[in-house]
């Protein structure tokens, strides 16, 4: 795997543990939930739009049909749409001119939300029904596909996700960093028919700019230069199953067109080769970005945006969900092994912004259960070095004694943040300090024994 990806099927570490699940996913059938929009332009058309939530959409010069055009280039019974998973069939009924997609003639094919279709001087637009979304009911469980809150506004979204359970259709999910905007890919994955393909993950932030194409598409043998071997894109990776494309906004200009293209024709063409390969892949998108502002900056393709953002969720951020820092903070710590979480923790943690949001959250209980404390408030810039100072010398003691005790609580801090930027990963955590891993582990366990026995997590928890 390239920088920035990740293929995996389950629930990803920022809520790992067992994952819970209030939607009957094994036996319900495959079936699109979301209806479509049918508009029709170009010719006078009776009705213009037509909500197709079942069965079928009938469209040709006949009164008989659901949408009627008035074109005598047009058959009496021209064609019919159906909802599919993917999103529309369209089945030509031997029309005398013929259905086009992207200037092809086409009989039969499966139309993603956005796609346009031609039949005589008619155009059909089907997209999705937005409103269908807008108004669905709040869920009444405060955990979703692993994903946890009972906040109003985290119930919505749970609702909004399960109601596109069945559907394969593209998303873009918006949101701060740290909010678990990848947790919501998963979910929508894992609702659907492909659930049990692959789920390939993409950071497009995090890939070498030059090296986005071949990261996506694939390449062969002598592609370019350091291409020494033919190489899998994401797409194929992916083939019959998601793609999650992290960052999109970031995605470069040149590259935005090879994946429109792909989009559109169902096909991806590696590097350096002369022929396309099929692939079947759901993408879904994540974005910190206002992708409308990126449009009209000329930085993001319109036609791009259509395309990807035939759904938009938006998860909320921490700081409009408050109310679920005391269950976010209590899960964490029996995922730790820290049993029940003291309520003077839970207050102090509901007291602090969170501007990285769970994710930071999270990181905060990992140091907590590291070193029996929470990371210093990070809201402001302050000199941790001068504050130590000032409470040590108030105390009278001898220098010497006031350096081990600076020191000491240097080594404490320190290994706070450093563990917080880590994640929590020992091992991460040595390479950032520059640290044997080993040497680190001594620091922390002779940290551990000078804190007061009150602050430890065994003592303060009591694990069960």
């Amino acid at each position: 795997m390239g920088r920035g990806r990740s293929r995996e099927a389950g629930l990803p570490g920022e809520l790992a543990g067992p994952t819970q699940t209030y939607v009957d996913l094994a036996h319900r059938r495959a079936q699109p939930p979301l209806s479509v929009l049918v508009r029709a332009s170009g010719v006078q058309a009776s009705p213009e739009t037509f909500r197709l939530s079942s069965g079928i959409c009938a469209v040709g010069t006949g009164q008989h049909n659901d949408i009627t055009l008035h074109d005598s280039s047009v058959s009496r019974s021209h064609l019919e749409l159906s909802l599919v998973p993917e999103g529309v069939l369209m089945c030509d009924r031997g029309s005398r001119n013929g259905t086009y997609y992207l200037g092809q003639r086409v009989e039969k094919i499966v139309l993603s939300l956005g796609s346009r279709i031609t039949l005589g001087r008619a155009t059909l637009t089907v997209e999705a029904d937005a409103e269908s979304l807008a108004h669905v009911d709040a869920y009444n469980e405060p955990e979703f596909m692993g994903i946890v809150g009972s906040s109003a506004v985290m119930r919505k979204l749970f609702a909004t996700i399960a109601r596109m359970q069945g559907s394969l259709v593209p998303v873009i999910i918006e949101g701060q960093s740290g909010v678990g905007k990848e947790l919501v890919a998963r979910a929508l994955h894992l609702t659907s028919p492909a659930s049990s393909a692959p789920f390939v993950a993409i950071n497009c932030g995090a890939l070498v700019r030059e090296l986005v194409a071949s990261e996506l598409f694939g390449h062969q043998k002598g592609a370019f230069t350091g291409a020494m071997a033919p190489r899998k894109g994401a797409f194929e990776s992916a083939d019959g199953g998601t793609l999650f494309l992290d960052e999109i906004g970031e995605l470069p200009a040149d590259v935005q067109p090879m994946l429109l293209r792909v989009l559109e024709r169902g096909e991806v063409q590696a590097l350096g080769s002369d022929a396309a390969r099929p692939v079947k892949v759901r993408v879904i998108g994540a974005t910190n970005r206002d992708l409308r502002a990126e449009v009209t900056a000329g930085r993001f393709r319109e036609d791009l945006f259509y395309r990807l953002a035939v759904v938009r969720l938006r998860v909320p951020s921490l700081s409009e969900r408050a109310e679920d820092i005391g269950l976010l903070a209590r899960r964490f710590a029996r995922e730790l092994g820290l049993g029940e979480l003291d309520s003077a923790v839970v207050r102090e943690l509901q007291t602090r912004a969170w501007p990285g949001n769970v994710r930071e959250l999270r990181n905060a209980m990992q140091a907590y259960a590291v070193l029996g404390e929470l990371p210093a408030r990070m809201e402001g810039p302050p000199d941790l070095l001068e504050s130590a100072l000032a409470q040590l010398a108030e105390s009278g003691a001898p220098y010497l004694g006031q350096k081990d005790a600076l020191l000491d609580r240097f080594t404490r801090i320190y290994l706070r943040i450093v563990l917080a930027r880590a994640g929590g990963n020992q091992t991460a955590a040595a390479q950032l300090a520059g640290l044997d891993r080993t040497y680190l582990g001594r620091l922390m366990a002779r940290v551990a024994e000078q804190a007061e026995p009150a602050k430890k997590p065994a003592a303060a928890g009591g694990k069960k």
